[in-house]
């Protein structure tokens, strides 16, 4: 198949060598002035290459602005988030694309464009990628289409899906590319447990097989066996619950 600040840190070979993700001393502020609010605290976590990681926390607790930043949609502040060997904290808005061209993302509210079909949603990842003939994206496009189960709803418009439907095409947008990193909000939230497993599924043979890396957020019990460990992020404050989830 198709993979606070302070003044010393260690570097990322330090922490783990070859780390897909390494992230420490991670602060996080919104607004400014006497509106200036802290949301996420003393951040620490290394990810090695082909790891499943869950996420689990309360509404509100930082989550999705952790994965943001680590997904490069949204500018590190402070400390230290390294990115397959790219520093993200202090980096410019192109240091910042180019981050994102290794990444998968999974919205959690799909964020397809109304105006192209299932098949132009995916193709757009691929856009990234301009080694790659319009040929091959449609086809890339459509295999990956079929393989989340919509090989039949190819030219479709969002509002003519519904809502788990629109969640597998944002899932195949994020993998059609075949990342080395896919970060994932609530992907299973829209889907019916059977498909959610399946797409959990696909995201870990996508691990094992092409060692690609997930940090996923989840409240979905279900699916906590599909991880490698499993941390918690409650008032921006993160911690490990456990090493590893039994088979």
């Amino acid at each position: 198949m198709f993979r606070s600040s302070h003044t010393t840190m260690p570097s990322i070979d330090q922490a783990r060598p070859n780390a897909a993700i390494a992230i420490q001393h991670l602060d996080h502020y919104f607004g400014e002035g006497n509106l200036r609010n802290q949301v996420l605290f003393d951040i620490n976590l290394t990810i090695s290459p082909g790891e499943i990681v869950l996420m689990t926390g309360p509404s509100g607790s930082g989550k999705t602005t952790l994965l943001t930043l680590v997904g490069a949609l949204r500018s590190a502040q402070t400390g230290s988030l390294n990115l397959l060997g790219h520093e993200l904290v202090g980096a410019s808005r192109r240091e910042q694309i180019r981050a994102r061209r290794n990444t998968g993302y999974i919205f959690q509210a799909h964020n397809l464009h109304r105006s192209l079909t299932a098949r132009g949603n995916v193709r757009m990842s691929l856009e990234l990628h301009p080694d790659l003939a319009p040929r091959e994206m449609d086809d890339r496009a459509a295999e990956i289409l079929n393989h989340v189960g919509l090989g039949d709803r190819l030219d479709y418009y969002p509002d003519k899906l519904s809502g788990g439907q629109k969640q597998r095409v944002a899932i195949a947008r994020a993998l059609v590319s075949q990342p080395k990193i896919v970060l994932a909000d609530e992907p299973t939230a829209a889907l019916d447990s059977k498909t959610g497993r399946a797409i959990v599924d696909l995201l870990h043979d996508l691990a094992k097989q092409e060692h690609c890396t997930i940090l996923l957020v989840t409240h979905d019990n279900r699916i906590l066996d599909v991880a490698d460990r499993i941390v918690h992020l409650e008032d921006g404050h993160l911690s490990e619950t456990r090493d590893r989830v039994p088979a």
